[in-house]
């Protein structure tokens, strides 16, 4: 069974940066497209980010462009989400998807526990 663990999240001044993790496990990671979804206090879950399988292609929500940059290590199982210029609207917990096809969706296969992010202004 695949299982994702994200880790890194934590709590940020305005303006500071962080890098999410999440290690994939249970399957053959090279299958899979990542995303990466956020959810604020009473809001929908929102995409982020995602990637191929071969980091050949990437996709951004608006609010991500320019700041956020996705990438993966397929020989660590892991995607991470390099976050700057962090802003208090960029708090939300922030969840890690898998799904066979790209872009990831909401409706992907897998999906995290999540990892808080707070930014305090």
């Amino acid at each position: 069974q695949v299982q994702l663990v994200e880790s890194g999240g934590g709590l940020v001044q305005a303006g500071g940066s962080l890098r999410l993790s999440c290690v994939f496990s249970g399957g053959t990671f090279t299958r899979y497209a990542m995303g990466w979804f956020r959810q604020a206090p009473g809001k929908e879950r929102e995409f982020v980010a995602s990637i191929d399988w071969r980091s050949t292609m990437s996709y951004y929500a608006g609010s991500a462009k320019g700041r956020f940059i996705i990438s993966r290590d397929n020989a660590k199982n892991t995607v991470f989400l390099q976050m700057s210029s962090l802003t208090p609207e960029d708090t939300a917990v922030y969840y890690c998807a898998a799904e066979t096809g790209y872009p990831v969706s909401r409706r992907a296969e897998y999906w995290g526990q999540g990892t808080q992010v707070t930014v305090s202004s």
